[in-house]
């Protein structure tokens, strides 16, 4: 897996995971919460916020189509849901200020024209742009990093997309995503980051999850995600579609330690440590005597055993290198053998 920068944080394999507070909709058009977000998730230990850049008219035609996790039409939620250009500018500003990374999803032409002219340093791409040539090939041109969900994607259309950010030269991640609300554990299909890590070995993945709670994004951290991305809101008392899907303030504080944690667990092999000789010397055992022993007796089960700790010469694995050898000395009960009292 390679790393890239985004917006001066290193993204890879030996880099702390990278957890995303995706605020998209949630502050349901309302900038206080939006702002209020923003400072939670920074209190959290936060790094980077993400919003849904929404130019209506542009993105979609009038419809009643229902989303499934949602009591209103597409289009109803968008409109109320969205923001200003001007409060787009001030969140970002306001991110940035806090020392943040601000990333936004474009889901459309005017909302990827939108966010250029405001600087942003990167992209965030939906599944369902994923295979939306003509808005991909724009975003590529601007030349700045991207990460891809691929929700609702098998892996030929994620290497169109795939093959579309490496023609215009673009560092790029992929986000293994399922496009239900919530996703049934049952259908996180967490096995789908190794799928990518074949298809794409030298591509940074990470985890899109909208299933409840922090438990997949763990596990995704130990199967090589290195991006994890969770909806988030400040309070879940709130309204609005994605708000039942989301983590709160506690946590999303509890995902950027639990994922930072379980990468550090992923290094090493099985080897013995050097920090592990402190609790060997107690720990392990050590051939003794149970009784007194008189030079020339035989060393049987009866007379040797082994017992902690572990500083005497002879370690409990050579015990059966003893048995059945002659004393060379007397050696009194609870003394750990040396190979000089034996014959």
């Amino acid at each position: 897996m390679s790393s890239f920068d985004l917006c001066g944080r290193r993204v890879g394999t030996d880099e702390p995971p990278l957890v995303i507070a995706e605020v998209g909709i949630n502050h349901e058009g309302s900038y206080e919460k939006a702002l209020r977000m923003v400072h939670d998730a920074h209190a959290a230990g936060c790094e980077c916020v993400k919003f849904q850049c929404h130019v209506v008219d542009d993105e979609m035609v009038p419809n009643r189509v229902i989303p499934a996790n949602a009591k209103e039409s597409i289009w109803d939620i968008m409109v109320r849901c969205s923001l200003t250009r001007e409060e787009e500018v001030l969140l970002k500003r306001e991110v940035e200020s806090l020392g943040m990374i601000y990333l936004s999803t474009p889901f459309s032409r005017a909302a990827a024209l939108r966010l250029e002219s405001m600087g942003v340093g990167a992209y965030k791409i939906g599944s369902g742009e994923c295979n939306n040539d003509p808005l991909l090939r724009l975003v590529a041109s601007f030349g700045k990093p991207v990460i891809l969900s691929t929700g609702m994607n098998d892996l030929t259309s994620v290497q169109r997309a795939a093959a579309i950010l490496r023609t215009a030269g673009v560092p790029f991640a992929l986000m293994h995503c399922t496009s239900m609300y919530p996703t049934p554990y049952d259908k996180v299909r967490l096995p789908a980051l190794a799928d990518l890590a074949k298809a794409f070995p030298d591509t940074v993945l990470g985890l899109s999850d909208h299933s409840l709670g922090n438990y997949t994004c763990l596990g995704a951290v130990a199967l090589g995600a290195r991006i994890l991305e969770k909806h988030f809101t400040s309070d879940m008392s709130w309204p609005g579609p994605d708000v039942p899907i989301s983590i709160d303030p506690e946590g999303l504080a509890d995902l950027i330690r639990g994922s930072r944690a379980i990468q550090l667990a992923m290094r090493g092999s099985k080897t013995v440590l050097a920090e592990e000789e402190p609790t060997i010397r107690f720990a392990y055992a050590s051939v003794v005597a149970t009784r007194d022993i008189a030079a020339g007796d035989v060393l049987t089960e009866d007379n040797v055993w082994v017992k902690r700790p572990g500083t005497g010469e002879i370690p409990a694995r050579r015990y059966d290198e003893v048995l059945g050898r002659r004393a060379a000395r007397d050696i009194p009960t609870n003394r750990q053998l040396a190979w000089g009292d034996l014959g």
